[in-house]
């Protein structure tokens, strides 16, 4: 996945293609928040007021990354939770959650490590702002057993019984 320009001429060029899959596939489509590490001199909207466009004008679903927000806010230096307060609730149908690699520069969203507690800490506020929604803990990378994995997901799921 490459990095965009957060702009209109991108939002529009997105906008056209996931409907033209929309229209051919006679389902709507889900787009996902994408972990970036760097940006455009040519943006000239926040990334979450360009995946709010594209995600209205195409009339498609979103699959909230609580992850990738994180890294993104740590790599570019916002607050995640004015991401996660902008985001349009009602399109979110899925969230993931992931760990990353602390590279001292920046954040990598590498799938190789457990969910981190400021992660888990911004899953709690999007599970308030978006309710409940199908989460995927997403581990590619260094996988671990079984055991490992099924804790994640039981720390998933208690933390969303526990805010709504």
């Amino acid at each position: 996945l490459l990095p965009l320009p957060f702009n209109e001429s991108v939002v529009n060029h997105l906008v056209d293609r996931i409907q033209q899959v929309q229209d051919f596939l006679g389902e709507q489509f889900v787009v996902e928040n994408a972990s970036t590490y760097l940006q455009f001199e040519t943006s000239d909207m926040s990334e979450w007021e360009f995946v709010n466009e594209v995600v209205s004008r195409s009339d498609c679903k979103l699959l909230l990354d609580v992850n990738n927000i994180y890294v993104n806010a740590y790599n570019h230096g916002f607050d995640p939770l004015d991401y996660l307060r902008h985001i349009p609730a009602d399109r979110v149908v899925e969230m993931h959650l992931a760990g990353y690699e602390d590279r001292d520069t920046h954040f990598l969203d590498s799938h190789s490590r457990p969910v981190t507690e400021p992660v888990w800490e911004l899953f709690r506020k999007a599970i308030q702002l978006v309710g409940d929604a199908p989460v995927l803990i997403e581990w590619d990378n260094d996988i671990p057993g079984l055991e490992r994995l099924l804790q994640e997901a039981h720390k998933a799921q208690a933390i969303k019984s526990e805010t709504l």
